[in-house]
C-alpha cells in the first residue's frame, strides 16, 4: 500500500457517514464525497465534498478525476443500478461495489429468486414472478397460505406488501392493481425472526461481520408502515441473543454460496434473513451497506477499512476482519410524518454537545448556509456503543435530547423487553 490513497465516497445518507468516519479515521486516506444532499457529518471529515446526483454517472466520473482519486466505495443502491461502479472502474478508478449486472441481485428481485434457484443457493422461499397484474392476483386467490408481494424492482425498502400482516388478499391485489407494476414477486411468507449478516467480498473472499437486526416499521411495537428502517442494534459476538452460532454459520455460508456463484462480485454483499425453526431463509439480498445496519457494524470494525479496499484492488486477499467486542444499538430521528406522509424541507437543529457518548450519523439532512433541513427521509441516527446491549440502548436514548422539534424517534429499539420479545419467540418457533 502507497503512503496515501485518495478516495471518493459516493452518497449522501447515515450509511455513507459512518463509512466517511471509518476510512478518515485512517491516516493513510484522503477523503472525498458526492452527494445529492450536503450531508454535515461527512462534508466535515472529507477533503472536499460536491453536490451531484448519485445516478449522475458521468459527473461522478468526472469529480473522482479532478479529485484523483485512487479508490472509490458506493454507498446506495441507486447509484449501483445505475451503473457508476463499472463507469469508474472503466476510468481506471478501482471502485468497492459491483457493476449493474452484478448489482441485480438486489436491485432486480426476479433475477435475484432466478439466481438463486438456478445456483441452488440455500434458503431460498417457494416464489413465482409475474408480469400481468391480473395474472398475479389470480395467483394470490388460489396460493394456499400467506405471501410477500415484491415489486421487481427497487423501492427503498416500503415496497414490500405481506399479507397476513400488513395486508389481506383483497388488499393485497387492491395494491397491486394501483400500480401496476412492470414485474412483481410473489413469494411464501416467512415467519420468524429477521437478521442481517453483512460481508465484505472481493477476489473471491467473503469476511462477514456480526449480525444485526433492524427495526422496519415506522412505531413502537412494530406497528405501522415500512421503513427504511428505524433503528437496529448488535450484540457483543457475532451473533444476536435470539440466534445460536449455528445459525450464524448458516447465515454466511449462504452469502459465501452467492460469491461462488458471482465470483466477480465484489463491495458489499448484504443477507437479510428470516430465522425460523428450520433455520435461515433468504428475505432479500443487497448489493451494498444496509443503512441502519452500517451505523452498527463500522464503529467496532477494528481492521482498518483502508486495508480491506486496497487489498481488493491489489487482487490480495481480504484482511481477516476484527471487531471490538462491544454491543451497538442505533436509533433514528426522522421527520414528523414519516415514511407516509414525510414533512420535507423543515429547518431543525440538532444539538451535537447533547448527544454523550453516543455516536452521531447524519443521514438525509441537507446542510445549507442558514442551516439543515430535512428531507422526505430520515434526519439523523444516534448510536451508543458499550459492553451490552442494555448499556448501549441507554446510550443511544440519552443522545436522543439532540433531536429537537418536529422529528419523532422509536424508542423501543434495543430495550430489555424488545430483546427479550424477540428470543421468546424464537423459543416458541423451536417448541422450546
Amino acid at each position: 500500500m502507497s503512503n496515501s490513497e485518495t478516495v471518493l465516497l459516493v452518497g449522501g445518507g447515515g450509511r455513507e457517514h459512518a463509512i466517511a468516519r471509518a476510512l478518515s479515521s485512517d491516516a493513510a486516506c484522503e477523503l472525498y464525497a458526492c452527494a445529492s444532499n450536503r450531508n454535515p457529518g461527512i462534508a466535515s471529515l472529507a477533503a472536499g465534498f460536491r453536490t451531484i446526483p448519485e445516478t449522475a454517472v458521468e459527473d461522478v466520473v468526472a469529480y473522482a478525476t479532478d479529485v484523483d482519486a485512487d479508490l472509490a466505495v458506493i454507498g446506495p443502491e441507486s447509484a449501483l443500478e445505475a451503473g457508476v461502479a463499472a463507469a469508474l472502474d472503466d476510468a481506471g478508478i478501482y471502485t468497492f461495489g459491483p457493476d449493474a449486472e452484478a448489482a441485480r441481485i438486489e436491485t432486480d428481485k426476479a433475477f435475484q429468486r432466478e439466481f438463486m434457484e438456478a445456483e441452488s443457493i440455500p434458503g431460498c422461499p417457494d416464489y413465482a414472478v409475474f408480469d400481468d397484474t391480473e395474472a398475479a392476483c389470480e395467483y394470490i386467490d388460489a396460493y394456499d397460505g400467506d405471501l410477500a408481494v415484491k415489486p421487481a424492482g427497487l423501492t427503498g425498502g416500503k415496497g414490500v406488501k405481506v399479507i397476513g400482516d400488513q395486508v389481506d388478499r383483497e388488499g393485497a391485489k387492491a395494491y397491486l392493481r394501483e400500480n401496476d407494476y412492470e414485474e412483481v414477486v410473489l413469494e411464501e411468507r416467512l415467519i420468524g425472526e429477521e437478521f442481517t449478516v453483512q460481508a465484505f467480498v472481493a477476489n473471491g473472499d467473503v469476511r462477514p461481520t456480526p449480525a444485526v437486526q433492524d427495526h422496519k416499521r415506522a412505531y413502537e411495537g412494530d406497528e405501522g408502515p415500512n421503513t427504511g428502517g428505524m433503528g437496529s442494534y448488535s450484540d457483543a459476538g457475532p451473533e444476536l441473543p435470539f440466534m445460536t452460532s449455528e445459525d450464524y454459520a448458516d447465515a454466511v455460508e449462504i452469502l459465501e454460496a452467492v460469491v461462488d456463484a458471482l465470483p466477480e462480485y465484489k463491495g458489499i454483499l448484504y443477507g437479510q434473513f428470516m430465522l425460523g425453526a428450520e433455520g435461515p431463509r433468504v428475505v432479500e439480498f443487497n448489493a451494498r451497506f444496509g443503512d441502519p445496519e452500517a451505523t452498527n457494524t463500522l464503529p467496532v470494525l477494528n481492521t482498518s477499512f483502508l486495508d480491506v479496499l486496497t487489498a481488493a484492488r491489489d487482487g490480495e486477499s481480504l484482511p481477516r476482519l476484527e471487531f471490538a467486542g462491544k454491543a451497538t444499538v442505533c436509533k433514528y430521528a426522522v421527520p414528523e410524518g414519516y415514511p407516509t406522509n414525510p414533512k420535507s424541507g423543515a429547518k431543525i437543529t440538532v444539538d451535537e454537545e447533547s448527544v454523550g457518548e453516543a455516536l452521531l450519523f447524519y443521514a438525509s439532512v441537507d446542510e445549507r448556509e442558514d442551516g439543515l433541513y430535512t428531507t422526505t427521509s430520515r434526519s439523523f441516527a444516534v448510536v451508543g456503543v458499550a459492553d451490552s446491549i442494555a448499556d448501549a440502548e441507554e446510550q443511544a436514548e440519552d443522545a436522543l435530547a439532540a433531536a429537537g422539534d418536529g422529528l419523532r424517534v422509536r424508542h423501543d429499539v434495543g430495550t430489555a423487553d424488545l430483546v427479550q420479545r424477540r428470543i421468546d419467540h424464537m423459543n416458541e418457533l423451536r417448541g422450546e
